[in-house]
């Protein structure tokens, strides 16, 4: 069975979620477009973005060995993430809709 590392990434303080929005697809078109295979490890992500203090933040899971490459491409374009726990795995099972939804590939 698959299981996957839950990748949770906050925007700035105070930042719109139209903009942090722009800037997570932003992201993922660059993924996509430079690092498909890689894009591809990426699951699913959740419907909503959830509160932190004053920051929005989206989750997503993602198979455990594209960790690293999508925690240097997050650093790269300047989106914080929370430290990514990759003993805490998650079966594409818990990814489910409303919640949740599947990335398209």
């Amino acid at each position: 069975m698959d299981d996957y590392v839950c990748v949770t990434v906050l925007s700035q303080p105070s930042e719109s979620a139209a903009d942090f929005g722009a800037r997570l697809s932003r992201l993922w078109t660059q993924m996509l477009r430079s690092r498909k295979a890689d894009f591809e490890r990426v699951y699913a992500e959740t419907t909503q973005f959830e509160t932190h203090g004053n920051r929005l933040m989206r989750k997503y899971l993602a198979e455990a060995i594209v960790t690293p490459i999508l925690e240097a491409e997050l650093r790269a374009v300047g989106i914080e993430h929370d430290p990514i726990d990759a003993d805490d795995r998650y079966s594409k099972y818990e990814a489910s809709p409303p919640d949740w939804m599947q990335i398209e590939h």
